[in-house]
């Protein structure tokens, strides 16, 4: 994620081949970021609750998160306009977190199918009734407004479905097996202290890494 928006804002001031941020393979590269980040919230949400529903827990997280999303909201809308973030990863992650505590209960095979048809629900229907910014986040828009980050619930939330699914069936659990033994690594457990503090990672990046572009400006460097 930091790499990818390194290269986006590079691109923007100019300091990049023209055009590599807007190239198929890198917006690919983005499109799987997302993947991703909506993949992880199905899995967390059966790991988190697989002994129970934790409300406490699950209520903390959730408000946290959509105070991060209006955050960028707020932000984005104060210095760009034109193509604010009104519905971004964070606001997607919020639904998709609400969405997904509804099904649970749901076993493997019906998250599954259910993911799929989000998805494919998501990729081939558009309306042009739903183009509105307080429509479009639902995902049928056929032409959605400009933003600099557009994660709408179709199909995005059929990935956190799957990724529901695929804790359930235990591969999350045959994975962890498998690099259980590299877990004692000083860059992996590098890694585990970046991802428990994911969130304010995400919050951060930008502003630092516009700011070191912008101080190597005046300095020339």
């Amino acid at each position: 994620m930091v790499l990818f928006h390194l290269v986006w804002d590079l691109d923007l001031y100019g300091s990049v081949p023209t055009g590599l941020a807007t190239h198929p393979a890198w917006i690919a590269f983005g499109r799987t970021l997302a993947a991703t980040f909506m993949a992880l919230v199905g899995v967390g949400l059966v790991l988190a609750h697989r002994r129970g529903f934790r409300i406490r827990g699950f209520a903390k997280r959730v408000f946290a998160i959509a105070v991060a999303a209006l955050t960028v909201t707020g932000a984005t809308f104060l210095f760009v306009p034109d193509a604010f973030v009104y519905f971004g990863i964070l606001h997607a992650i919020v639904v998709a977190s609400l969405l997904g505590a509804l099904l649970l209960g749901l076993d493997s095979a019906s998250l599954a199918q259910l993911g799929i048809f989000v998805i494919l629900a998501g990729i081939m229907s558009s309306f042009d009734a739903f183009n509105a910014p307080w429509l479009a986040w639902i995902g049928f828009s056929s032409s959605a407004p400009p933003s600099l980050d557009f994660v709408p619930v179709f199909p995005w939330f059929g990935v956190t479905l799957l990724g529901m699914s695929a804790a359930k069936q235990g591969a999350v659990h045959a994975l962890e097996r498998t690099f259980r033994k590299f877990r004692k690594a000083h860059f992996v457990r590098r890694l585990c202290q970046a991802g428990r503090h994911s969130l304010a990672i995400y919050l951060a990046h930008q502003p630092v890494i516009l700011g070191a572009i912008e101080l190597a400006r005046i300095l020339e460097l």
